[in-house]
């Protein structure tokens, strides 16, 4: 079967064996930082210094990681295919370093910062603190260029538009717990048993108008 638009939704675990630690698994980051207070809006307000510090460290730790090969195979696959689009929660940057192109980081992206002033977003790979200036209007009001939990993820009309057209979605790396991303595909709802009858309408994903995303039966997902 030759599936003619391919979605495939990468998480954390796909940047494993890249060195770069999970969030729920052992060891996960969350074991040693609290989300409240490193991963929401109110922890930014309460303690920016500290949230800083934690995005600090990990943009030097992902300074050191290199694609793994699930990126590099997800990038040979864009390119023999063409029409692959992948959705990351990852907000490292090693698709692109393994050369994938179509790509949408729905979490944002740790080598970018955003003014909270002006709401220009930049390229950013050095430290930033509650005193750097923001290039265009000078203000210190510098954050990362991430989601955090509360906020919305990032080009969500054209991730739904992507699922309703797709014939094969892929699902790697991901604990399947976070949404939206969570919901992409239906769970699995038990068949009714009568003599005479079977479901045969396809399920259905909520998207963010709270109109109903039809999602084909043909479609596969594959969960590690």
């Amino acid at each position: 079967m030759a599936f003619q638009n391919i979605v495939i939704l990468t998480g954390a675990g796909l940047s494993a064996e890249s060195g770069l630690g999970t969030f729920r698994g052992p060891d996960g980051l969350w074991e040693d930082f609290k989300i409240e207070d490193v991963a929401t809006p109110e922890g930014f307000v309460r303690d920016p210094a500290r949230v800083h510090e934690f995005y600090n460290f990990r943009r030097c730790w992902h300074k050191e990681a290199q694609p793994d090969a699930a990126h590099l195979a997800l990038a040979r696959l864009e390119r023999e295919h063409g029409n692959v689009l992948t959705v990351t929660q990852n907000i490292d940057a090693l698709h692109e370093a393994a050369g994938t192109r179509r790509l949408i980081h729905m979490h944002g992206e740790l080598e970018r910062a955003v003014c909270a002033a002006c709401g220009v977003s930049a390229r950013w790979k050095v430290d930033l603190s509650i005193e750097t200036p923001c290039p265009r209007c000078g203000q210190a009001a510098m954050r990362p260029d991430v989601v955090w939990f509360g906020e919305m993820p990032r080009e969500m009309e054209r991730i739904y538009e992507a699922l309703s057209s797709c014939d094969l979605f892929i699902c790697i790396g991901t604990s399947d717990t976070v949404y939206p991303a969570a919901g992409f595909v239906p769970r699995p709802v038990p068949p009714v048993r009568t003599p005479s009858s079977s479901i045969s309408s396809p399920p259905t994903v909520p998207n963010s108008s709270s109109s109903a995303l039809k999602v084909r039966r043909r479609k596969l997902c594959l969960h590690t």
